[in-house]
């Protein structure tokens, strides 16, 4: 990863150019670092918040342009917000409440990805008591975001110790360390997986009920191979969830700016020139923080 100047983008006839206040460093974006993302290609400027889709498809039409088929993400198939300028177009822009801190505001992306999660798992199973997989940004959004939709009893799983502190701060009912009390007794209706790994995948089977449902949201591993025997028994439905409709975009953005979601200390936003240490640093393992964040200083 490198800090490079290059010209400024030219945005078509129906975009503008805007510039970045606070841009956050996705786990998805510290994959293609790491060269797991084979979508994330060298070289590219990352920094995701848009969905650009064709809008005459059949799942455009219905609201769901996270389903389009010619789909392109700003940050994965074009430059992205990890930049001084970026040419958006003026279909994905939203205005920000005024007083709305930028670093909240470019935090409406990953808590839509989690409204998303669970609105997808309401329509499949009737829960009470939900666990969520990870603790790093998108799994406090996905505590939040069931917690905003009503379900009280919400707990994680997490090894490391800071985040669990940091669930708890946010409500979560319990926090621990590894599956084995939740896997005794598979009392789960539903189980969030915000780390998409071989093995939180399988804790995920190893702690809900029967009838229950695993909705998978975090990317870590493409491939995994799961006792579907018990998945089948037990009748356990697996969700994927991707992205958000603009009608979640605009909760997530409604549920910051009300105050329902309150997310605490942020950090400082940090100067695209310490993206490579900043990129490296997460690399190396998680951190307390909700998100980092890259931009031109003001």
């Amino acid at each position: 990863m490198a800090v490079e100047s290059v010209d400024e983008p030219r945005p078509g006839d129906d975009e503008v150019l805007v510039r970045p206040d606070a841009a956050g460093i996705c786990g998805s974006e510290i994959e293609g670092y790491l060269g797991r993302m084979p979508n994330r290609v060298p070289p590219l400027v990352m920094g995701h918040e848009f969905v650009l889709s064709c809008r005459a498809c059949a799942r455009c039409k219905a609201g769901e342009r996270n389903l389009c088929a010619k789909r392109r993400l700003i940050g994965v198939h074009v430059p992205g917000g990890f930049a001084e300028r970026v040419a958006v177009p003026t279909t994905n822009l939203i205005a920000l409440p005024d007083g709305l801190d930028p670093r909240t505001g470019a935090l409406v992306e990953p808590l839509a990805n989690a409204v998303h999660a669970v609105g997808l798992a309401r329509r499949v199973v009737a829960a009470e008591r939900v666990v969520v997989l990870g603790a790093g940004a998108i799994g406090l959004f996905a505590l939040h975001a069931a917690h905003a939709a009503g379900l009280p009893d919400v707990r994680v799983i997490e090894p490391n110790a800071d985040r669990r502190a940091a669930a708890l701060a946010a409500g979560a009912q319990g926090a621990h360390a590894d599956a084995t009390e939740l896997s005794s007794d598979r009392s789960a209706d539903l189980v969030i997986d915000a780390v998409g790994a071989t093995v939180t995948r399988r804790t995920a089977l190893d702690i809900v009920r029967p009838g229950g449902a695993v909705v998978l949201l975090g990317l870590h591993e493409d491939e995994t191979a799961l006792p579907f025997h018990r998945v089948v028994r037990d009748q356990i439905t697996l969700q994927g969830s991707f992205a958000y409709t603009d009608a979640e975009f605009a909760k997530a953005l409604d549920l910051l700016a009300s105050g329902r979601v309150v997310l605490g200390a942020l950090s400082n936003v940090l100067p695209l020139e310490a993206g490579p240490d900043a990129f490296a640093s997460l690399a190396a393992g998680p951190t307390a923080l909700v998100k980092t964040f890259l931009a031109v200083p003001s």
